[in-house]
């Protein structure tokens, strides 16, 4: 094995974070096992990187191993598609739709990497990658067993699954499995989308593939005018995505957060969901007083979109200061406290 030192905000989408001495690119499991054996053996954590875009390293560097997952490979089994670990997910989303398959069309533009989806269970414009994952094969990083979980075992919920709560940094994900539709109709069930296709594209004259290409396209179109697909042009797109996840709440908490409104003669944007409600983040950011392009220390607010934090030229520290100011005054307004989304990897 040979490391190097690579400057870490190089592989980051929000472009932050300083050296580390131990990077190292992994095309194979044999490779990531003997990486996961060599630091055990030599007392260093081991972080695993996937296309950066959810996750933001400390100014001082990473003191352990950066490990980037490098596995390649597409296959189709029926309505059966397989993705190794280190495919590039928007590129797997388009090969996909290429090949006839329906499905994860509403997914496109999302940045990362394949093998990082089911970790948040990763979501956008009504789908969640829940709802086609049928396999995660994954190395268990203490026995180095490998181990395949079925979608019911993955604890899939809103933004969550048992790899990033439970079983948190104990597993490596090699493999995802999805099932789709071959020659399927695609699905539309997200106003916003929905309001962008009637405006912008008469599906009713499409079929087949040009029919999913054509609400790719519009889900890309949409994410580019919010700044939501990296551009080195666009420093709105430098950044973690969403950093803040929609806070689902019960209905005694519900209940405060509508008389705070009721109070401020405000009518928030929520939906129920099952028992409970889920509240726009974005929502609750603006209605505290934090405008889109609010910037302190070059840590910013996109302009685009009220749930990017931005980095206008800022630090790692600049970024976190400027999340705890924005979670703390939105509880003082509304009693809610947001949760972060991207991985703050610890220095170690």
């Amino acid at each position: 094995m040979k490391f190097s030192e690579r400057l870490l905000s190089e592989f980051t989408t929000i472009r932050l974070g300083g050296n580390s001495r131990h990077f190292i690119e992994c095309g194979s499991e044999d490779e990531i096992t003997e990486i996961l054996k060599y630091g055990a053996e030599n007392n260093l954590s081991v972080f695993v990187l996937g296309g950066g875009s959810n996750v933001i390293f400390p100014d001082e560097g990473y003191q352990g191993i950066v490990l980037k997952v490098s596995l390649k490979g597409i296959s189709f089994e029926n309505d059966i598609v397989s993705v190794k670990a280190g495919e590039d997910w928007d590129a797997f989303v388009k090969t996909t739709i290429e090949n006839g398959y329906a499905g994860l069309e509403c997914l496109s533009g999302i940045p990362g990497t394949a093998g990082a989806t089911p970790v948040q269970n990763v979501g956008a414009y009504g789908v969640e990658v829940s709802n086609y994952i049928t396999e995660v094969h994954a190395i268990d990083r203490i026995t180095f067993e490998k181990i395949i979980f079925t979608s019911k075992e993955c604890g899939f919920a809103y933004r969550n699954s048992r790899f990033k709560s439970a079983d948190k940094d104990k597993y490596i994900i090699t493999e995802v499995k999805f099932r789709l539709m071959k020659n399927g109709e695609p699905v539309i069930k997200y106003p916003e989308l929905e309001k962008y296709l009637a405006s912008h594209i008469n599906l009713n004259t499409l079929k087949g593939i040009d029919k999913i290409l054509a609400i790719r396209d519009a889900v890309i179109r949409i994410r580019i005018n919010k700044s939501m697909i990296y551009d080195e042009n666009d420093p709105d797109s430098h950044s973690c995505g969403s950093f803040f996840t929609n806070p689902v709440v019960n209905q005694s908490v519900f209940n405060e957060f509508m008389s705070k409104c009721a109070q401020n003669h405000l009518k928030p944007a929520y939906f129920k969901d099952g028992e409970n409600f889920k509240i726009s983040a974005a929502w609750l950011i603006e209605n505290s007083g934090l405008k889109k392009g609010y910037t302190v220390n070059g840590a910013g607010i996109s302009s685009k979109h009220s749930l990017a934090l931005v980095n206008r030229g800022c630090s790692t520290n600049d970024i976190i200061d400027l999340s705890n100011h924005i979670k703390k005054t939105v509880f003082d307004n509304f009693g809610i406290l947001l949760e972060m989304e991207p991985i703050l990897a610890a220095y170690r």
